[in-house]
């Protein structure tokens, strides 16, 4: 079943998965359809997409998960208030497994550079019953930190389901959708991937599309579109949903960012069936092995910007490559029966 609990879970005796985000800002949702269809609540993407690849839930508040679901805890900076949630649960009968919210390297980077966080995240490793990654360089971190065992699994995408196909018709595309909106994050090199992408587009007449995130200025603003008059710059922050289309009515999604991420940007490239180039993240090095930025510096990714631009049969070749590549990879059923065993067999 795409998507869905089905036989791989049930294999294992389980119903589903609770993922919890205690105290988190997003409202309690259970996935009963798998991805189900677009608009119908958060979509299946980040950690909802663990929770929904199972038909199981995401949730608040530790209270509200059903009796004898396995959890995913997800830690944000309070370890402290993890390890009392663990133990909450567990005295419950719960099986709890723990992953890091924010998993960019930059973003672990600072939880753990506070006084007391390692000792903290030790404490937490060792009293759950193991850890998921959703990136592979976080695998050591979380055993060393006394994990019984962890496991890299990537967020899982709706690739295969055509309700979650935002593809746009090849006449329809046109220009450079930059995939990074943070100019305040030195390791997303917004900047530089803005000034790249716009060198390339201005020989070329095309268009470059950048979501405002309200990050810069009204001033960094009004410069930048005095010196690159081609530049699209729209208002965000948008619905999901429009995001994925306004990112399909483009040739390529282009990105200069070095902080190891998940790869959320990839994500939605492969939804909005565009090739992405550049990025470090989980996604972007299993799916875009050939336009990723692992190991390659900014001129190699500047010519592949300009190369696929200039030769859309190669660009459309490497993204069909890529799809088939998510599909084996990153789809929910190729995460499911993994998420569903590592779950499974504590």
């Amino acid at each position: 079943m795409i998507g869905g609990r089905g036989a791989d879970a049930e294999l294992f005796g389980l119903q589903g998965v609770a993922v919890l985000n205690e105290g988190g800002r997003d409202k309690a949702q259970v996935f009963v359809c798998g991805a189900g269809e677009p608009g119908g609540g958060h979509p299946p993407v980040n950690y909802h997409a663990y929770a929904a690849c199972l038909r199981g839930g995401f949730y608040r508040a530790k209270e509200e998960i059903p009796q004898g679901v396995p959890v995913l805890l997800l830690l944000r900076k309070n370890l402290g208030q993890a390890r009392r949630v663990i133990r909450f649960l567990q005295d419950r009968g719960h099986r709890v497994f723990v992953s890091f919210k924010e998993s960019g390297a930059y973003q672990v980077a600072g939880v753990l550079g506070r006084r007391g966080a390692w000792e903290e995240l030790s404490q937490v490793c060792g009293e759950a019953d193991g850890a998921v990654s959703s990136t592979p360089d976080l695998v050591a971190i979380y055993e060393a930190a006394g994990a019984r065992r962890a496991i890299f699994l990537p967020t899982p995408y709706p690739v295969s389901e055509s309700a979650w196909d935002m593809g746009e018709k090849e006449e329809k595309r046109e220009g450079i959708f930059l995939g990074t909106r943070e100019f305040d994050t030195a390791s997303r090199n917004h900047r530089l991937a803005l000034e790249l992408a716009c060198d390339v587009a201005r020989g070329r007449g095309k268009r470059v599309t950048l979501i405002d995130d309200s990050s810069a200025s009204w001033w960094a603003r009004r410069k930048l579109m005095a010196r690159h008059p081609h530049l699209r710059w729209v208002p965000g922050p948008l619905p999901y949903l429009e995001y994925l289309r306004l990112m399909a009515g483009h040739e390529v999604v282009f990105q200069l960012d070095r902080s190891v991420v998940p790869g959320q940007v990839a994500g939605d490239a492969l939804l909005a069936r565009v090739l992405c180039i550049g990025g470090d993240g989980a996604i972007e090095r299993l799916v875009f092995s050939r336009t990723n930025g692992f190991g390659r510096d900014f001129a190699e990714l500047r010519f592949l910007l300009s190369d696929l631009l200039d030769v859309p049969e190669k660009r459309r070749e490497m993204e069909r490559e890529a799809l088939a590549v998510a599909r084996r990879e990153v789809s929910f059923e190729a995460i499911a029966p993994k998420l569903a065993g590592f779950l499974g067999q504590f």
